[in-house]
């Protein structure tokens, strides 16, 4: 048996003002063979876990393109159709497969192309015919389509928010595609688009009970696979939002109405899940009156969102509140960075901060800063055990705020983030890190409290606000009912 498997990654928030292009997708990240041999990132951890499960069963693996881009605006068209034709002459070089196992994001959008992800299945699908098996990965934040249902045999979506299940999702998609090759199984697929825009923390309740019955339904034998596709609202396509799949055994009926079921209860749960943002100020006056270590969310200015990540509005709101004992990272300052490494450790000096992006970027801040520390290469550890580069970057202090400065545009994961430069959080007050949730596995243990703000600059935080132009179904929490 032959397996052949790739991975092309990006997330893509069509009002970003960064476009996606060859640059984004050539960081370290970029591997044309071979990326499942090397170290666990964010796109090959699930090739690791195919690739290892292959060999346990003797399976011949025939590996292309891995390639991750972090999150930006469209992906520019020739980009997008290089990367693509990369894998599929890779796939039609591979001879016949039995299986192609396929790790990709499901939200990524490039210009003429809604949906990159169904493009390069159905695609793939005309190379292998109709029965070579073909397993699809998706990170929970993805846009479903009918294509990809009616193209790919299997699909599973990340289950956690954070991200911790890559590895799991992996091996599952291997086990039912394995199962399927072998004639033991034959997955169908049914979704439930439930007209919901929003975000869902999986550690916490209501979720965290929707989550761990939806795996006790999967063992009990009832159903192949249920995943919860949260959607990712800043993609402006037509079949935007939260969707239920669900994948049976040669029963679409049973698919259907497990779907619908696993909807409902999601629906019914809406207020109780419904996201709601503190201002800065509210988010401060929160951390100042303590006790313990107060960890802000900054979801306006996410990197891992499509933000530019270099947002000032947070951290004006604590210079102007006389803010002392925190700290605020990572801004993504390439130039800032530099004038900090040209200057050196200990040096004071006056540094423009951030503003360079555009409207999302906010304005700059005119700091006196002291600078702490710098590396020529940081990085801080990422989710299923995997890294993010953070680049050249900078440890500054302005006014009793200790500031990390980052040349790699990333969200912050981890608390080594600050720590790997040196900046302690245990007497920190306040620590705002700018994430929307991939923080939350390791920074909640060392929290207090967690509370999750949104500046007005930034990512648009109000779901029923977002100015969708190609998006034109009703959908709560804009309307009340929208199936009404």
């Amino acid at each position: 048996m032959k397996l052949f498997m790739a991975a092309l990654l990006t997330e893509t928030n069509t009002f970003s003002p960064i476009p996606t292009g060859h640059g984004g997708f050539h960081e370290p990240s970029y591997r044309r063979t071979g990326a499942s041999l090397e170290a666990p990132a964010w796109g090959n951890i699930p090739l690791i876990a195919w690739r290892r499960l292959a060999a346990e069963h003797g399976i011949e693996v025939i590996e292309s393109l891995t390639a991750n881009a972090q999150p930006s605006g469209t992906t520019i068209r020739a980009v997008y159709e290089g990367l693509r034709d990369l894998i599929l002459a890779d796939l039609k070089a591979a001879g016949p497969v039995e299986m192609v196992l396929l790790n990709l994001h499901g939200a990524m959008v490039a210009e003429g192309y809604d949906d990159c992800e169904s493009d390069l299945v159905a695609r793939a699908r005309a190379i292998v015919g109709p029965d070579t098996i073909i397993g699809v990965e998706l990170d929970l934040h993805c846009h479903l389509d009918e294509t990809l249902r009616s193209q790919a045999n299997i699909v599973i979506t990340y289950k956690e928010y954070p991200h911790i299940d890559m590895t799991e999702r992996a091996e599952e998609v291997f086990s039912l595609a394995l199962r399927a090759a072998r004639g033991e199984i034959r997955p169908v697929m049914a979704y439930h688009r439930l007209r919901m825009i929003n975000m869902w923390h999986t550690p916490i309740e209501p979720m965290k009970s929707i989550i761990a019955d939806m795996q006790a339904e999967e063992k009990s034998g009832q159903i192949l696979s249920l995943s919860f596709a949260h959607g990712f609202p800043w993609g402006d396509v037509p079949h935007v939002g939260a969707v239920v799949l669900a994948v049976a055994d040669g029963d679409a009926a049973h698919a259907q109405v497990t779907a619908e079921r696993w909807a409902g209860r999601i629906w019914e749960l809406r207020e109780t899940t419904r996201k709601r943002f503190d201002t800065p100020d509210q988010a401060i006056d929160i951390a100042l009156v303590g006790p313990g270590l107060t960890v802000v969310a900054e979801t306006s200015d996410n990197a891992g969102g499509g933000a530019p990540s270099d947002c000032t509005a947070m951290l004006a709101a604590m210079l102007r509140r006389g803010v002392q004992n925190a700290a605020i990272g990572v801004f993504w300052d390439p130039v800032a960075v530099a004038f900090c490494q040209e200057a050196g450790e200990g040096a004071r000096f006056p540094l423009r901060l951030g503003g360079k992006c555009g409207v999302m970027s906010g304005d700059p801040l005119d700091l006196m800063v002291r600078v702490h520390r710098v590396l020529d290469s940081h990085v801080q550890t990422a989710l299923s055990g995997g890294v993010r580069q953070l680049g050249p970057a900078a440890w500054v202090e302005a006014e009793g705020i200790h500031i990390i400065i980052g040349s790699e545009r990333n969200q912050v994961f981890n608390p080594d983030a600050f720590t790997g430069l040196g900046c302690m959080l245990a007497d920190k007050r306040m620590v705002v890190v700018k994430s929307s949730q991939h923080f939350y596995a390791a920074f909640a243990p060392i929290a207090a409290r967690v509370r999750y703000c949104a500046a007005e600059a930034g990512i648009l935080r109000d779901f029923a606000a977002i100015p969708y132009e190609r998006f034109t179904e009703p959908y709560w929490p804009k309307v009340a009912n929208p199936f009404a």
